[in-house]
C-alpha cells in the first residue's frame, strides 16, 4: 500500500542572481511500513528533496501526496494539521536546550493542547520506548550524542504519527552509537510499522536497516530498487562509489590484478550463504579453485555471501562447475 507519492517534484531558488534547480523532476513511492533510504554526496538534493515531503521546502513544481493527502493543495493551517503525522528528526537533534527530556519530548504534544494526564502518559511511554527512563529530568547538555537523539526519535514519535523523516540521523555520531540508533529505528519499525524515510551519505546505514533505496546525484534519482539489488550489481557510477564505501568491495580490485584463471563473482542469498556450495561442485572435476576475497554479511534481516573466486582447469570441467553454482540458486557472473 502506498503511503508517499512524490510526482515530478522540481525546487528551484535563485542563488546570486543564478537559478539553480536543487530537485530535478523527481517521482518515487513509499510503501506503508518499509524503511525507505535516499543516498547521495553532499549537495545532491537529498535534503531538499527529505523536506519536500513534509513542505518544510515547498516544491516549485509536483505534487506531494501522505496518505490519502495531497499536501500540495493544503492552506497553510490544513498542513499544520497533516504534518503532525509526519515525524522528523534531524542530525544535529534540534533539542531545547533550556528544557528538560521530558519537556523536550512533551512539546508536540503540548502544541497539540493534549491534556496533562494524556501528556505524562504518553511521555513515559516514550521514555521507555528509546530506553531513556532513568533520563527524564536531565538537559539535553548532559546527554551523549546518542542520548540526545534517542530524545529527538521520542519527540517525533510523540504525536503517533504515520511517517518518520530521518534526516541524516546518524552522521552526527560515532559508529557504535550509529548502530545503536540504527537498531533503534528498526525495533520502532517492527513494533509501530511506521514508515520510515531516511537520506544519508552512508551505504553501511542503507545496508543495515533499509528495504529499498534510491540513489540521487545533482538533484536527479539515477539508481532506485531493493537494496540488496543496488548493493549487489550496482548500475550507475554513483552508485558504484557508494557500494565501494564498504571495504570488502573497494579492496577486491587489488586482489583480481595478474591473474590467469577463469575469475567469477558468486553471490550466495538467504540460507546459500551457509552451505559448501562450491566444494560440492568441484570436488568430481579437475578443476581448482582460489577464494581472492569473500565475505558474509545481511542486508537488514537478509544474510548474503559474495565471493571472487579463481578457478583454474579444463574449460569443460570450469563450464560444468558454473552450471551446478546456478542450478544450486547462486548467482554466478564472469569478471
Amino acid at each position: 500500500m502506498r503511503l508517499i507519492q512524490l510526482n515530478g517534484i522540481i525546487k528551484s531558488y535563485r542563488a546570486g542572481g543564478t537559478q539553480v534547480e536543487a530537485v530535478k523532476d523527481v517521482s518515487l513511492t513509499v510503501q506503508k511500513g518499509e524503511i525507505f533510504g535516499i543516498i547521495g554526496h553532499s549537495g545532491a538534493g537529498k535534503s531538499t528533496l527529505l523536506r519536500c515531503v513534509n513542505l518544510l521546502e515547498k516544491p516549485t513544481a509536483g505534487s506531494v501526496h501522505v496518505g490519502n493527502v495531497e499536501l500540495t493543495r493544503l492552506t497553510e493551517r490544513q498542513l499544520q494539521q497533516e504534518r503532525r503525522r509526519i515525524g522528523m528528526i534531524f542530525q544535529h537533534f534540534n533539542l531545547l536546550s533550556m528544557s528538560t527530556v521530558r519537556e523536550n519530548i512533551a512539546f508536540p504534544l503540548a502544541l497539540a493542547k493534549q491534556s496533562k494526564a494524556q501528556l505524562n502518559k504518553r511521555v513515559d511511554e516514550l521514555l521507555k520506548l528509546v530506553q531513556l527512563e532513568g533520563h527524564a529530568d536531565k538537559y539535553p547538555s548532559q546527554l551523549s550524542g546518542g542520548q540526545k537523539q534517542r530524545v529527538g526519535i521520542a519527540r517525533a514519535l510523540a504525536n503517533n504519527p504515520d511517517v518518520l523523516l530521518c534526516d541524516e540521523a546518524t552522521s552526527a555520531l560515532d559508529p557504535q552509537t550509529t548502530n545503536s540508533i540504527l537498531s533503534l529505528l528498526l525495533d520502532i519499525n517492527a513494533k509501530l510499522g511506521i514508515t520510515i524515510l531516511l537520506i544519508t551519505h552512508e551505504m553501511n546505514v542503507i545496508r543495515a536497516i533499509c528495504d529499498r533505496v534510491a540513489v540521487i546525484d545533482q538533484g536527479e534519482i539515477v539508481e532506485i530498487g531493493d537494496v540488496l539489488q543496488v548493493f549487489l550489481k550496482p548500475e550507475h557510477p554513483v552508485t558504484r562509489e557508494f557500494v565501494d564505501q564498504i571495504a570488502e568491495n573497494s579492496a577486491a580490485r587489488q586482489l583480481l590484478q595478474h591473474r590467469k584463471g577463469r575469475l567469477l563473482r558468486m553471490t550466495y542469498i538467504g540460507s546459500l550463504t551457509y552451505e559448501p556450495i562450491l566444494y560440492n561442485a568441484v570436488k568430481t572435476t579437475s578443476v581448482q579453485f582460489a577464494i581472492l576475497q569473500g565475505t558474509v554479511s545481511r542486508m537488514k534481516q537478509t544474510p548474503y555471501g559474495q565471493l571472487i573466486v579463481e578457478l583454474i582447469g579444463d574449460d569443460a570441467d570450469i563450464e560444468r562447475v558454473i552450471a551446478v553454482l546456478r542450478k544450486d540458486g547462486l548467482e554466478v557472473d564472469a569478471i
